[in-house]
């Protein structure tokens, strides 16, 4: 270690808050920017099959595939536990 310098070490357990006993849930990002809680808390994602290879579709298809859709109720505690509710 050359002089001058000085090692950063971690703030002992003392130090911290005394309410952080346990560690925060993080929101899982991924699903953040894929689902939506409307106002009455049911889950919106959007209808897959509308990104590429959209020549071969109809229009019919393509129209089919607009908006949202709502998330299934066997897959809804499943997202509702990534998204930290």
């Amino acid at each position: 270690m050359t002089p001058g310098w000085t090692r950063l070490r971690a703030h002992p357990a003392s130090v911290r808050n005394e309410d952080e006993s346990m560690p925060k849930n993080k929101t899982h990002k991924g699903t953040a920017k894929r689902f939506k809680v409307t106002g009455k808390g049911k889950l919106r994602r959007e209808q897959a099959g509308r990104r590429h290879i959209l020549e071969k579709k109809s229009s019919r298809v393509t129209r089919r595939l607009e908006g949202t859709e709502q998330v299934s109720k066997n897959d809804a505690p499943r997202v509702n536990k990534l998204l930290g509710r």
